[in-house]
């Protein structure tokens, strides 16, 4: 049966939509540095960004978040990387060409995001991005994996769950996405560990490759 064609596209932010590993990485790099290390490689870095500031600190330091020192390490990175948080983050290509169009038509779209609104703000000013709806960490009292985020992106967007997609790079996304009564889509071309295997995250869809991704996208496009 072909697949009902989505109102609404939501988007996970980093390593969804856009990829800001290059700028995090500098971040964590600049940690490593402040405490005489030697910066790790740029690969090593981007398979852990999706788990957010505290896994950079433990990968950077070896400072599990429960450590003395863990959060004044985090803060350091945290504000390192609020200075340069759009030097070399860009769209997803040939995402930034779809949602170029997408947007022009006056279809919602959307980004529900575990990042919080003080990094995310100037991150979307400097890209050009507009989304219809934007939910951050700190937007409401929970987060990915908890549906509610999802949720209110639609209500904003003014269309019913099951007529979004949900597109997340992170097994958290696809477990918001389920709970959500969205179609759940995972993209293996992001920050993923090296002990996740995307393929078998409960999901909807599977895309390897943005351009994958997109192809699927364009096929709804009226």
């Amino acid at each position: 049966m072909p697949m009902q064609a989505p109102q609404a596209i939501l988007f996970d932010l980093d390593g969804t939509l856009v990829d800001t590993a290059p700028d995090l990485a500098q971040a964590t790099n600049a940690l490593r540095i402040h405490h005489g290390l030697d910066p790790l490689p740029f690969e090593v870095i981007r398979r852990q960004v999706s788990n957010g500031g505290s896994a950079l600190v433990t990968l950077a330091l070896g400072l599990e978040a429960t450590s003395d020192g863990h959060a004044h390490a985090r803060q350091f990175l945290l504000d390192a990387y609020e200075q340069a948080v759009a030097v070399h983050s860009r769209i997803f290509s040939p995402l930034d060409v779809w949602l170029k169009d997408w947007h022009g038509d006056q279809r919602p779209w959307g980004i529900v995001t575990n990042k919080p609104r003080r990094y995310t703000l100037p991150l979307l000013d400097a890209l050009a991005l507009q989304p219809g709806a934007l939910l951050c960490a700190d937007d409401l009292s929970v987060k990915k994996p908890a549906p509610e985020p999802l949720w209110e992106a639609a209500r904003r967007l003014g269309v019913e769950p099951e007529q979004c997609w949900y597109i997340g790079d992170h097994a958290r996304d696809i477990e918001a996405a389920v709970a959500a009564g969205m179609t759940a889509v995972a993209v293996g071309y992001g920050y993923i560990s090296e002990e996740d295997d995307y393929q078998q995250w409960p999901a909807d869809l599977w895309f390897a490759e943005c351009a994958a991704l997109v192809d699927a996208l364009g096929a709804f496009k009226r």
